[in-house]
């Protein structure tokens, strides 16, 4: 009985030993050609370690056109400034619209309620991209096309996240809330003081999903953008695929600069996201 469970939890660790370095392999090659020098990955056998690491495709996409005042040849650093403000203005305009969304469908009365959320429901399982020529086609008449307005408004309606933050909120307890009310507090005072700090993991789970899902939107930015100059990262990194498609070092270092920073977001709030996944500190 003890070798039949030793050798499970043997063939447990290896199996996910193989699914994690299956899942980081090509990560960690894609790292590893972006400091090959300028076309060695190209040539045959296929190497898997660079003869020198080079930092010069890094160089030419970051610092060598800064230097020239020809930033725009290859757009990534300002296309890394449009995502970093995109992505961020994207995820608190989210918040602020759906977590207290998603506490009133779990909390409060009101007439409608139930319709309204099996609407809701109803709506995930509508493609995103059936909606995208209707919304593209909106979105000209109001003249916000190619604009950053453009980018950010369809993210705001997360029908996922008002889900997910009406899940959480329904494990808190409904005589906390009351015993607010009773002690006079409002509606805003009682989700502002009670109810958030109990979400804060969730919060900050949401947050970072709504981050992540605004930083690597490729087709509606591409779709409602016109001007280079306002693409996003991953839209600046395909004009760039398509310009220097031989440049396989090139295109590795720019697929690491918009890998890196959500990586290092994701590796930084790890903690609250695996607990908030988890249902957090919000206990029944």
């Amino acid at each position: 009985m003890v070798v039949t469970r030793s050798l499970r939890g043997v063939l447990t660790t290896g199996a996910a030993a193989l699914l994690t370095a299956l899942t980081i392999a090509p990560l960690a090659y894609m790292s590893v050609v972006s400091f090959m020098p300028r076309g060695e990955s190209s040539t045959l056998p296929t190497p898997l370690w660079p003869s020198r690491w080079s930092g010069e495709n890094y160089y030419e996409l970051l610092v060598r056109r800064l230097i020239d005042g020809a930033w725009f040849d290859y757009r990534i650093v300002p296309a890394l400034w449009n995502s970093v403000w995109v992505a961020s203005l994207s995820t608190l305009l989210g918040l602020l619209l759906t977590v207290p969304s998603g506490y009133a469908f779990a909390k409060l009365r009101f007439r409608g309620r139930q319709r309204l959320l099996q609407l809701l429901i109803a709506s995930l399982v509508v493609p995103g991209q059936v909606a995208m020529l209707p919304l593209f086609l909106i979105f000209k008449e109001l003249g916000l096309v190619n604009s950053y307005a453009g980018v950010i408004l369809p993210s705001l309606a997360g029908i996922f996240a008002v889900l997910f933050v009406r899940q959480a909120t329904l494990a808190i307890p409904d005589e906390m809330i009351d015993a607010a009310r009773i002690d006079g507090a409002s509606e805003a005072r009682i989700f502002r003081v009670v109810v958030l700090p109990l979400l804060t993991p969730v919060v900050v789970t949401l947050a970072l999903f709504m981050f992540l899902g605004s930083w690597n939107d490729f087709l509606w930015p591409l779709i409602v953008l016109a001007d280079q100059n306002r693409y996003t990262l991953p839209v600046a990194v395909a004009a760039i695929a398509r310009e220097h498609a031989a440049d396989a070092e090139l295109m590795m270092a720019a697929s690491v600069v918009t890998t890196l920073p959500v990586l290092l977001l994701f590796l930084t709030l790890q903690r609250y996201y695996l607990t908030g996944l988890l249902g957090g500190s919000v206990k029944g």
